[in-house]
């Protein structure tokens, strides 16, 4: 969420940075309900003084013996005034919240302009995509060429957009994970975390996926509670901060954290139904920070590096590009998508995305840290990224290590996870 106070200081200034993500700031009504909310807030005040000041000479009538009863029917009347002027500068107000609830951060003055991913810029390249002798098959087709990877039967369990897993891809599946994870804590200094796969509203209000996104979300209904599948673990993991005053030398947090995730894809209906690239279900390995303000921009660098690094351990191609402001997500100021070389489709796709959320997140949690140099509690920074997705990244090593015969090659480094096979 952004600073009310400087949205109400600078309500042009703004809109015109949000025109960078295709936002429109609607500048009259938000200085129209403000203009309210200053008018009731005054007039709340203005009755406020008068019934203390006719409270307190209740007190002096009555000592002299003066009738008090036009005084406390006075008294009463304003009362009930008071009362309704904060009913109506609560419904303002309000109203004032849940527009801001629906503004998103603004961009970083870093962020290159345009309308969506073709206006994205690439930052560096790491590899060379492999030349095959052959013309190499997506990963569909070579999952399930030994029926270890299966769609049929997860749309007959469930629907489609959903995978089976089975044998050795399964397997390799799991190794992924467990070297991500394992790479993250003992080279990279994460703290590994595990959290619940169902969060409250709350916790998605806290991190930008509530109000405005709820369609892409899973809920479920128990009892008189709604809970929601979580769409991706930056929502507890960074909602582990919430309402929190850090110690300063606590910070920063860095977390990982392996979840599965869950989104209806309501806004992509259509695209990539085929295989394991967009799935209602999938598993991914999580990085979140959580810095002082003056340490987020190093640390969004620091972060996108060690996403980076899994994908160069397994030695697979891939390119980082900065978003542009009209691809950039809701809650962030600056995004890197790293995207990983996929032979089957030729191009490179996203494998990660990692952002700083600069203070917006945090305004919505309450999410603070204790300044020394001032001793008062201030917002943090948050930041996440995908450290990797892991279906995409199974993909990624299905196609990049196949063979003429449709066997695929494990890469160097998961072999010790998958036992010494070193084909599938």
């Amino acid at each position: 969420m952004l600073d009310p106070k400087f949205v109400r200081a600078n309500p042009e200034a703004v809109a015109e940075l949000l025109k960078k993500k295709g936002f429109e700031f609607p500048v009259e009504r938000f200085i129209e309900l403000d203009n309210q909310r200053k008018a009731i807030q005054t007039e709340t005040e203005a009755l406020q003084n008068e019934r203390n000041t006719r409270s307190k000479s209740i007190g002096k009538a009555k000592a002299s013996g003066e009738d008090i009863q036009p005084l406390l029917d006075e008294v009463q009347s304003l009362g009930q005034q008071l009362d309704d002027a904060k009913q109506r500068l609560n419904q303002v107000q309000a109203t004032l919240d849940a527009l801001l609830l629906g503004v998103p951060n603004v961009p970083h003055e870093s962020v290159p302009a345009g309308a969506d991913e073709e206006d994205n810029v690439e930052v560096r390249r790491w590899g060379t995509p492999a030349e095959f002798s052959f013309e190499p098959q997506d990963h569909v087709a070579l999952g399930e060429k030994n029926n270890e990877l299966d769609f049929e039967t997860a749309a007959k369990i469930t629907g489609s957009r959903f995978a089976v897993m089975k044998g050795k891809i399964a397997r390799l599946h799991r190794a992924l994970t467990q070297f991500m994870l394992d790479t993250h804590i003992a080279e990279h200094g994460y703290t590994e975390i595990y959290v619940p796969y169902l969060v409250n509203a709350d916790s998605l209000l806290g991190t930008g996926q509530l109000p405005k996104f709820e369609e892409d979300l899973f809920r479920t209904p128990l009892g008189d509670r709604n809970y929601y599948l979580i769409p991706t673990a930056e929502v507890p993991v960074t909602n582990t901060v919430r309402d929190e005053i850090i110690d300063a030398a606590q910070l920063p947090l860095q977390y990982t954290c392996h979840t599965p995730c869950f989104r209806s894809e309501a806004g992509a209906s259509g695209r990539d139904t085929r295989g394991m690239i967009r799935q209602h279900q999938f598993d991914k390995v999580e990085l979140v920070h959580v810095v002082e303000p003056a340490k987020s921009w190093d640390a969004l660098e620091a972060l996108t590096g060690h996403a980076e690094a899994i994908l160069q351990k397994l030695n697979l191609p891939y390119r980082v590009v900065a978003l542009c402001g009209g691809d950039l997500g809701f809650s962030a100021a600056k995004t890197y998508d790293i995207e990983v070389w996929l032979p089957g489709q030729g191009k490179f796709r996203e494998i990660s995305s990692c952002s700083n959320m600069g203070d917006f997140q945090a305004r919505r949690m309450m999410a603070r840290w204790r300044n020394p140099e001032t001793g008062k509690p201030e917002l943090v920074h948050t930041l996440n990224g995908s450290g990797l997705a892991v279906g995409r990244t199974l993909v990624a090593v299905l196609e990049n290590y196949q063979t003429e015969s449709g066997s695929v090659r494990v890469p160097e480094v998961l072999q010790p996870y998958m036992g010494g096979i070193t084909e599938l």
